[in-house]
Order: structure tokens, then C-alpha cells, then sequence
């Protein structure tokens, strides 16, 4: 099951709710995992959040948890564009935020994949290698946009 999980850990120069904003509002979604406009977000337990990830298609995330400003949880069905995201189809998405003197840690950690039937023609975009280089320069990303 090493390919199960990935986890990536970075500081952000912004407070916890600057970062919490980022990862939660749509105009900032829209920004740093998206194509730009805003996402949109049923920002709850069972809410969905639209993420356009433009060439790849549109994937409507199933929220599991919100506890602002320190925990945000979704479930993500990168392997399967336009179909909301369930156990048995997705990756469970996490984003760990604790206040850091200057700043905040932030651990983005997606799991789930050695549970997945990932369709052949999908897997070089929703596989693990995927998304274990992708979240490298999505988390800098993320974390240049807060520090603006």
C-alpha cells in the first residue's frame, strides 16, 4: 500500500484564517486549483465543490468535513469527470492547518487510491504518480497565492 497515500507539508507566511480563505472561498479556489473564476462551494458536510480543473473536466467534490479554520476534508473523483464523488469511486482529500509562529503549516494529505478502478484512459491523469507530482506544485502553488 505504499501507493496509497501522499502527503505534502508546507509554510505559509499568512495566518490560519488568510490560508483557511484560500482553501475555502471561491474566488480563491477558482484561482489556485482551477481555470480562474470562481468555484462553486456548498462549504458543509455533504455540500459540494465544483472544481474545474479545465482539460481534465469539471469534478463536483463531496465536502466530509468542515472545521474552520484547522481542518478541511473532501472526497474527489479525479478519475471520473462530472460524477460526484462517494466512497468506492474517489480519493479522500485533507487539508491540515495549525498556526506557526509567522505563519501557518499546511499538510495536504490525499488517500485512498490502492481502493480505486482507475479507467485505463484516466490513469496518467487521476493515478498516484499524478497526483503525487501534482500536489507538489499545486501545495506551492496554494502557498505563493495566500502569502500575496
Amino acid at each position: 500500500m505504499g501507493n496509497d497515500r501522499i502527503e505534502r507539508d508546507t509554510f505559509v507566511q499568512a495566518p490560519v484564517e488568510r490560508v483557511w480563505a484560500v482553501i475555502t472561498e471561491p474566488e480563491h479556489v477558482g484561482v489556485w486549483f482551477g481555470e480562474g473564476e470562481p468555484a462553486q462551494i456548498d462549504l458543509r458536510p455533504g455540500g459540494i465543490m465544483r472544481l474545474d480543473h479545465g482539460q481534465y473536466g469539471v469534478f463536483p467534490t463531496l465536502i466530509v468535513a468542515v472545521e474552520p479554520p484547522r481542518y478541511l476534508a473532501y472526497r474527489w473523483a479525479s478519475a471520473f469527470p462530472d460524477e460526484v464523488a462517494r466512497e468506492g469511486n474517489s480519493t479522500l482529500v485533507e487539508f491540515f492547518l495549525e498556526p506557526e509562529a509567522g505563519g501557518t503549516r499546511l499538510r495536504v494529505v490525499e488517500t485512498g487510491f490502492a481502493a480505486l478502478t482507475i479507467p485505463a484512459e484516466r490513469v496518467a491523469t487521476a493515478g498516484y504518480d499524478s497526483h503525487d507530482e501534482g500536489w507538489r506544485s499545486i501545495v506551492e502553488i496554494l502557498k505563493e497565492y495566500a502569502e500575496k
